[in-house]
């Protein structure tokens, strides 16, 4: 069964991204920079054929032309955990990791060794500076609940996370800046 990523994003629109982005430079600099950093995530994703390539996107109905053709699911009603849940749910037998899609130094090689380390581990994370996280990896055998009581947007939402694999190993990737402000972008 070949290996899965699930990016995670929002439909590119024009006040409706990366809102506190905006609050610092705009929304057409938001706007700008999330559909620059998700087309370019996703065109890296989708040259590697280890691994089949998905977005989940939301909402679950808006229009998205991309400029090539790529598998959509929705990720439908509920907070981040209980979306993540289920867009793992859809690929129980195989291997998953889901990646957020404001990584500006994501790449298609991160992916690939979230799946070597995964050869070992119950659980990979891609770790964020601000202490979350931007990638999860899931093997086969998963927890019934691995995203509850996750305390998302805080500085512990990747501890909160790893709580829910006890007794299992995890293994971390490379440490990550996700951008979410201006402070971010000049990182």
């Amino acid at each position: 069964m070949k290996d899965t990523v699930i990016v995670f994003a929002r439909v590119p629109r024009l006040g409706a991204v990366k809102r506190r982005l905006a609050r610092d430079i705009g929304d057409r600099g938001a706007f700008r920079f999330y559909r620059a950093t998700l087309w370019g995530l996703l065109r890296s994703l989708r040259r590697e054929r280890r691994f089949r390539t998905v977005l989940a996107a939301t909402p679950d109905r808006a229009a998205l032309v991309l400029p090539w053709r790529i598998t959509r699911i929705p990720q439908g009603q509920g907070g981040l955990g209980k979306r993540m849940h289920r867009a793992c749910g859809r690929f129980p037998r195989g291997r998953v990791a889901i990646i957020g899609s404001d990584i500006p130094d994501a790449r298609a090689s991160d992916l690939i060794a979230a799946f070597r380390a995964l050869r070992s581990a119950g659980a990979v994370f891609g770790p964020a500076i601000d202490g979350g996280f931007w990638l999860v990896g899931l093997g086969p055998r998963r927890p019934a609940r691995p995203f509850a009581k996750a305390r998302w947007s805080t500085a512990h939402a990747l501890a909160d996370t790893v709580a829910n694999f006890p007794g299992r190993r995890i293994a971390l990737l490379r440490t990550l800046r996700d951008v979410d402000s201006a402070a971010d972008l000049r990182g």
